[in-house]
């Protein structure tokens, strides 16, 4: 009865919620500020602080986008003028904030305080600006250090700005770093995607200068859709496996969910609203340009994307843009779920990130004009983006892999594991054409007529979208769609710009060539664009990506299908894969190596994890509700035997419970034993993980569901998905 009191007790918590209500900063009229009015006002960029002489501005750009060494009386300045600025928004503690290998972000406070000629003062140096010593063994270094190796380092990074995290009684001010070992090791996600940026730019102003367009340096830009669930606090520490993994391990699905497809962009309720406009506000106070929200699919599935920034700084926010969400949520008694797959049988939650390129003047390489048959720039640089996927799409899905976006990759809501591009009929056609040496023909539809003269006037796009592919060509920026809610962007985004930049530099070779042999930037530009597209032509796929045609179709084009985490990560210490990262300085062979032995750890630890929670919970949970039914109907059974009535329903309905639970009963026990034969080499336990016990799980999980829908409801303790899904 306990558990049934508890799963009550959640119910009428969360149906009876109050709204959250925050106070508005307003002006000295009592009128609400404008976003724009407190936007980054919780933020420092010494290039926008007035108590920073313009010189020193210049001589810190300098710094940030060369090889430069930093000055430290350079570095005082800023720290001496971002204490100032901290402390007189009440910080009194100060931090460097960075991305080791787990994924998330960590930080160690340490206050302003310091004592000189005995005296108490507030003091923040240029050294502790720049560099601070965390342990670099404990955390995640996938064997490349050992436990007595503890020295590691942070090292301010110049180009994205610090932030004030608030407390409940104080705040303190974040100095985004990167992290690395004693012996220069990253072992964090920033420094090889801060590598990559410099790569990137290195290969692409090199392209652009062999055509004659003189830049001084090119970046990539990135937006990044996040999507999200919201739970009812009561429902979320209700479910052990809620709690110990981010997901429902098992759950009967309600009888409408999604169906109606009336969630997706419907009408957000008032507690939702509430909690998405605190969000808002906080973000935008942090400087984190949050611009668009929604329902998603799915019921209780919800979307934050932001505008477009410079790719270090959106992977900064994204990692703070998850830690407020979940922040947020809980003040308004929401937990959020920023796992892959938290519910079976809806829609699952994935990252989509815009990416795009463009030189430092603002111009963005993958824009293709009102007439893209003839820009050959443009052409040239989305052939090469295509050809680095047909040549590294391996090490791509790698950087995607994940246990929770095992669950996701290929469902109906997700882009298959099979990386391919899709880029809309229009580029389509005149790729196809070059290929094919025919000519170029143009398309003159920019305008629909929808037949209602009330309506304005539509502009079409040169492409549609197509949700169902893991890469998309969506007008003037490429689509990764593949990556998960929960992961870190900064790693896939460190191996696309080097993929990119890999075939920028052998693009430049070329063009630089045919120039020398006499042919003009445009003669040179149509021969390198045809040879990628001709080279590539197996990666594009326009269709539908989730049908079994596909999967048969790609298996003969000779692109991976990696299933699995444990199929893809061996890509990492794959020396032929590996080589063109290499080659760019952006990781070196340890750092992958150690990057595979991390992840390939995760991923068990998470999955033995899951086992264990699953098994406690049918041992904890279900088979004492199926115990407490079977006596109840037993007892029915009984008394009416013993008055002279058949009892064939009571009797259909112990016999299937009996059946189930026996089955279910078998199937555990078959579990445990398989944990407890693990072998002991990484690797061998993914796969072990992978191909039989994640199997042998879900055929647990779908036992426990029929076990559920035959339990009576006021018998059964979880919360079920009716209730997280719906009850707000």
């Amino acid at each position: 009865m306990a558990q049934t009191t508890d799963r009550n007790i959640a119910r009428s918590t969360a149906v009876g919620r109050s709204y959250r209500k925050i106070e508005r900063p307003l002006d000295n009229q009592g009128v609400p500020l404008r976003i724009s009015q407190y936007y980054g006002d919780s933020t420092f960029d010494y290039r926008k602080a007035k108590n920073i002489p313009e010189n020193v501005k210049k001589e810190l750009d300098v710094v940030a986008t060369t090889n430069k060494p930093l000055p430290k009386e350079l570095a005082d300045v800023v720290a001496k003028t971002a204490m100032e600025w901290a402390i007189s928004r009440g910080a009194t503690h100060f931090c460097h904030w960075f991305q080791p290998l787990t994924g998330s972000t960590a930080e160690k406070h340490d206050s302003f305080l310091d004592i000189k000629n005995g005296e108490a003062i507030e003091n923040l140096s240029a050294g502790q600006l720049m560099q601070g010593e965390p342990d670099a063994s404990s955390f995640p270094n996938g064997g490349s250090r050992s436990t007595f190796e503890a020295r590691g380092y942070t090292s301010w990074d110049l180009t994205s700005p610090m932030f004030l995290l608030e407390g409940v009684n104080g705040k303190t001010l974040c100095i985004p770093t990167a992290f690395i070992s004693y012996t220069g090791q990253a072992l964090d996600i920033k420094t090889p995607l801060l590598r990559s940026e410099v790569a990137l730019s290195t290969a692409a102003t090199r392209f652009l200068k062999s055509i004659g367009q003189e830049t001084a340096r090119v970046q990539s830009n990135c937006g990044t859709e996040q999507e999200y669930f919201l739970v009812d606090e009561a429902f979320f520490y209700a479910r052990p496996d809620l709690v110990m993994t981010g997901r429902t391990l098992f759950g009967s699905l309600s009888s409408k969910n999604q169906q109606l497809d009336d969630h997706y962009f419907g009408d957000i309720s008032e507690r939702v609203m509430g909690f998405m406009q605190e969000l808002d506000y906080e973000l935008h106070r942090l400087g984190i340009p949050a611009k668009t929200r929604h329902n998603e699919v799915a019921p209780g599935q919800y979307e934050i994307a932001p505008i477009f920034s410079n790719t270090n700084v959106s992977a900064d926010n994204n990692q703070l843009l998850m830690a407020t969400l979940k922040r947020i949520a809980i003040k308004h008694h929401f937990v959020a779920l920023l796992h892959e797959k938290p519910f079976a049988g809806i829609n699952g939650s994935g990252k989509h990130l815009n990416w795009s390129l463009s030189t430092v003047e603002g111009d963005n390489l993958l824009n293709p004009g009102s007439n893209p048959e003839t820009n050959y720039r443009f052409l040239t640089m989305c052939s090469a983006v295509v050809e680095a996927l047909f040549r590294h799409g391996g090490m791509i899905r790698a950087a995607i892999a994940s246990a929770g976006n095992d669950h996701r990759l290929g469902a109906n809501e997700a882009p298959p594991s099979i990386i391919s591009a899709y880029l809309g009929d229009t580029l389509h056609r005149i790729f196809t054409a070059i290929k094919d040496g025919k000519a170029v023909t143009s398309s003159n539809e920019t305008a629909m007529d929808v037949m209602a003269h009330q309506l304005a006037n539509l502009s079409k796009d040169n492409t549609d979208r197509n949700r169902t592919s893991p890469f998309a060509f969506t007008g003037n920026k490429f689509e990764l769609r593949a990556c998960g809610s929960e992961m870190s962007i900064g790693l896939p985004l460190s191996i696309l710009n080097g993929a990119v930049a890999d075939v920028l530099n052998d693009t430049a070779d070329l063009i630089e060539k045919a120039i020398a042999s006499g042919k003009s930037a445009d003669e040179a530009m149509k021969e390198v664009t045809k040879k990628w597209i001709t080279n590539s032509y197996d990666v594009i796929f326009n269709g539908d990506g989730y049908s079994d045609e596909w999967v048969k179709e790609a298996e003969k084009r000779g692109l991976l299908n990696l299933k699995t985490t444990a199929d893809a990560l061996p890509m990492f210490i794959d020396e032929k894969r590996m080589q063109f990262l290499l080659n760019q300085k952006i990781f070196t062979k340890d750092e992958l190596e150690t990057r595979f032995n991390v992840l390939i750890e995760r991923y068990n630890t998470l999955r033995e994890i899951e086992f264990e929670t699953l098994i406690q919970m049918v041992n904890q949970h279900v088979i004492p509700s199926v115990l407490d039914y079977k006596l109840q109907l037993g007892q029915v059974i009984k008394t009416q035997k013993e008055i002279g009535f058949e009892s064939s329903v009571e009797s259909g309905i112990y016999k299937k419970l009996n059946y189930t639970t026996e089955t279910l009963f078998n199937r555990v026990e078959n579990l445990n034993n398989g944990i407890k034969e693990l072998p002991e080499d990484g690797p061998k336990v993914a796969k072990v993980i992978s191909e039989t016990l994640m199997p042998l799980s879900e055929e647990v999980a779908t036992l426990c569901g029929e076990v559920e829908e035959i339990i009576p409801d006021d018998m059964w303790g979880l919360p079920k998905y009716y209730d997280m899904l719906f009850l707000r």
